[in-house]
């Protein structure tokens, strides 16, 4: 099922604090903004999909447990980019340091910022267009390394900041976390 687009950038502009109070109040939705203002409305994952999303959690989370290097977020922790958007990728991942600069307040909402590390998963209702393009947004607005993980296609899009960016051609290799996850390695077959 593809999203639902909300196209109320015309007739409604939400403030930060707003969305946040209607995706609290509307706990069973899943909703992303756009940068042009719109709502997007999303169904939840399927039970395969958010099988493989909490072993992706769980890993980021035993390396950072034993790094102590930054703070590891789930599908639900939403982020303010600088372009206007609110979206919330599968998995993701902030310094320490970045975590420590945010208020209490903005630290119970929304964070202002957008993480040094994401995961997107490609899930059967996701077109492979709309995914890449949300990778690129991510990116474009100061991700460091995001990784596009296709279970279907067994095959993972690896995004880097300098742009040099790589296809993984088989879930038979694993990923690296290269500079921004020092040691963080994830071994896709376990995806399976």
């Amino acid at each position: 099922m593809q999203p639902l687009i909300l196209h109320t950038s015309e007739v409604l502009t939400l403030t930060d604090d707003e969305l946040f109070q209607l995706c609290a109040t509307n706990r069973d939705l899943r909703i992303e903004r756009d940068s042009h203002g719109n709502l997007i409305l999303m169904s939840p994952a399927g039970s395969k999909t958010s099988r493989r999303n909490s072993r992706l959690t769980q890993r980021l989370n035993n390396w950072n447990d034993e790094t102590g290097l930054g703070e590891v977020f789930d599908s639900s922790g939403g982020f303010l980019l600088p372009n206007g958007a609110m979206r919330s990728p599968d998995v993701s991942w902030i310094p320490t340091e970045r975590w420590e600069q945010c208020s209490p307040e903005e630290q119970e909402k929304f964070l202002p910022l957008c993480p040094d590390f994401v995961i997107e998963l490609r899930s059967p209702s996701d077109r492979l267009v709309d995914v890449r393009k949300k990778m690129h947004e991510w990116m474009d607005n100061g991700c460091r390394l995001g990784w596009l993980i296709d279970p279907i296609e067994e095959k993972t899009h690896v995004y880097r900041e300098n742009g040099e960016n790589s296809v993984v051609e088989s879930f038979d290799e694993a990923l690296s976390g290269e500079e921004v996850l020092p040691g963080f390695v994830l071994v896709l077959k376990e995806l399976l």
